[in-house]
């Protein structure tokens, strides 16, 4: 039973970590400087990374959630 626990653990974390990163990189393709002042690059930074937290999150959670649907669709049948 624990050992579940610990594969779903290191399942979400390393879905988490993954999305975060292409999140990132994809992000750093949006020019957000436009929407800043001049010289506000700390601020700029931090709102890319909280997007990217959010982004991130959002879609290892849709997919790690599709993964357990379709591991329990057996129990259908």
């Amino acid at each position: 039973m624990d050992q579940y626990f610990v594969e779903e653990a290191i399942m979400s974390m390393t879905s988490h970590i993954i999305f975060i990163i292409i999140t990132w990189k994809v992000l750093q393709a949006v020019n957000l400087d436009a929407f800043f002042r001049k010289g506000k690059v700390f601020e700029i930074r931090v709102l890319m990374i909280l997007i990217t937290i959010a982004i991130a999150t959002s879609v290892s959670n849709f997919f790690l959630d599709l993964i357990n649907w379709s591991s329990s669709i057996t129990y259908l049948f």
